[in-house]
């Protein structure tokens, strides 16, 4: 499984409960534009409509080769996903604070894939932990592997 494109933020704003794999609908510009890595998941969410997924503002770049049948890079994708995942993700995005967040597209098996979080927002305390742990992790890698080199 290959990374494409991720969504940075993701991970950082939100506490991710749960994280399902879906399938996406997409155009073959889209997909030769994923395959050059011009896609961006930043302002990106997912909503469920009528027993349906649908990702909003995911934006991925026209192809410059695709002329008169390119896409809109803005528009609304649908995602796919099984009745009982679908389900699962309604119970949990009815709970007060929870959100579907796009995490990143992959490829798994030559198709593009879309990883879909359950998440909940941080607060700004939990944020600030979160870079202090990051930075003391950081410094005791740095300190273990001084200590290797000298002895």
């Amino acid at each position: 499984m290959s990374e494409i494109v991720s969504n940075r933020k993701a991970r950082r704003d939100y506490h991710i409960l749960e994280t399902f794999e879906a399938g996406v609908v997409l155009k073959g510009s889209e997909v030769k534009s994923l395959r050059a890595g011009l896609g961006q998941l930043g302002d990106a969410f997912a909503l469920i409509q009528d027993g349906q997924v649908f990702l909003h503002n995911a934006h991925i770049e026209e192809y410059d080769k695709a002329n008169r049948l390119n896409h809109n890079p803005k528009s609304v994708r649908k995602l796919l996903l099984k009745k009982a995942e679908i389900r699962r993700l309604a119970a949990q995005a009815e709970i007060k604070g929870h959100t579907l967040v796009p995490l990143d597209f992959h490829w798994r098996n030559n198709r593009v894939k879309l990883s879909l979080g359950v998440g909940r927002g941080k607060q700004e305390f939990d944020k600030r932990d979160h870079i202090r742990e990051r930075e003391s992790d950081r410094e005791l890698r740095r300190v273990t592997m001084h200590r290797m080199k000298r002895g």
